[in-house]
């Protein structure tokens, strides 16, 4: 039976090498974080030692854009080869930078998400990755969250919480944009609008796999009709702020961005637009001028920031780190949940979530 008590080749109770895996709905790669957290006077310190982007073959980006559409058969046996491919990739990365490894905190890769009718399915079995790789693993850390009626997601703000909280606001630019920050020492976050995914599924209309920069969105105007269909949609999610997922996208976006009768970069420039001003029109809700801290791969689109940075205009500064904590925050962040998680400490805050209670959250293997 797997426990939920420390390795036993561990430094100390406060030391931790952990390998955090993420893979977004942005489909651009699997990202493998190697990070090592130390628990001082001060809290919790962290370091990303070795990390990078294992970017997915054509297969699986077809394999896993599409498995909402397997029969329940073919979907577990995905679960379980998606399992044993990442699990070799943990075995291959640490076999290249020879890293000795507590354990693994895996996301998986998200194909449903339902929490209004109990479930979310992250694809990437914990025990094929157990299998493949030989290390302790950590998985599966939505389910319980919205067993107790939250949405599962966001689940990063606990780690804003413990390892950037010199922020007011914390951004995550990745397939949907996210948000959490601090209200009256209440950790608060949600999903505010579709960000990558979006921009990500436009330019593979042109054969790109993203607009690198904004380019083409710079050099598109604004399409009133599509801008007006956006602002209508995200108008009915400001006040609940539900979890943005796979479906919503593709039963509402997808349809509006798939007008062949608007200029593509037409379509890019509006979305990019609409996205921003979500966004900034949370960043203004403040009182006072907020410290934004902005990772994920949007933050390299310095179009899309240039246009936030403009909306928000002296309400906030905009606080893009060093590109490691930029592209592996989510993955350093999961490593922390799981570490946390094998601590039996609170991982995901019901504050952010509204599930009935905090909880420690996620399942154990080989431990």
């Amino acid at each position: 039976m797997a426990r939920t008590t420390e390795p036993k080749n561990m430094d100390s109770k406060n030391n931790y090498k952990v390998i955090g895996l993420m893979s977004g709905t942005s489909l651009d790669g699997l990202d493998i974080a190697y990070c090592k957290f130390s628990k001082t006077e001060k809290g919790w310190q962290y370091v990303i030692d070795k990390a990078t982007t294992l970017k997915y073959p054509a297969a699986w980006i077809t394999k896993l854009s599409s498995a909402q559409n397997l029969s329940a058969e073919e979907l577990v046996a995905l679960d379980v080869t998606y399992g044993k491919f990442l699990g070799k990739a943990c075995a291959d990365f640490i076999s290249k930078h020879k890293l000795k490894v507590d354990f693994i905190a895996s996301h998986g890769h998200t194909i449903f998400h339902q929490p209004g009718r109990g479930f979310t399915f992250q694809l990437g079995n914990g025990q094929a990755l157990h299998a493949a790789c030989g290390l302790p693993v950590v998985y599966d850390f939505r389910s319980l969250d919205v067993l107790l009626g939250g949405e599962g997601a966001p689940l990063v703000p606990a780690g804003d919480k413990f390892l950037f909280s010199e922020y007011d606001v914390c951004l995550n630019l990745g397939g949907i944009a996210n948000l959490s920050m601090d209200i009256k020492g209440k950790r608060i976050a949600y999903d505010v609008c579709f960000m990558n995914m979006g921009l990500n599924y436009l330019a593979s209309k042109a054969g790109k796999s993203f607009d690198a920069h904004g380019a083409m969105a710079s050099d598109g105007t604004v399409h009133t009709p599509l801008w007006k269909a956006l602002a209508k949609i995200y108008s009915g999610l400001r006040k609940k702020r539900p979890s943005l997922g796979r479906e919503m996208f593709e039963k509402q976006i997808k349809p509006l961005l798939d007008d062949e009768s608007i200029p593509l970069n037409d379509r890019l420039r509006t979305f990019t637009e609409s996205s921003a001003a979500e966004i900034a029109s949370v960043i203004m809700s403040s009182k006072e001028a907020a410290k934004v801290l902005c990772t994920g791969g949007g933050a390299f689109n310095s179009f899309f920031v240039l246009r936030l940075l403009e909306l928000c205009g002296d309400h906030a500064t905009l606080i893009i780190p060093e590109e490691d904590v930029v592209k592996f925050k989510e993955a350093l962040v999961f490593g922390f949940l799981g570490m946390l998680r094998l601590r039996n400490e609170v991982n995901c805050l019901s504050s952010v979530t509204h599930a009935s209670r905090n909880s420690s959250s996620g399942l154990t293997v080989g431990f």
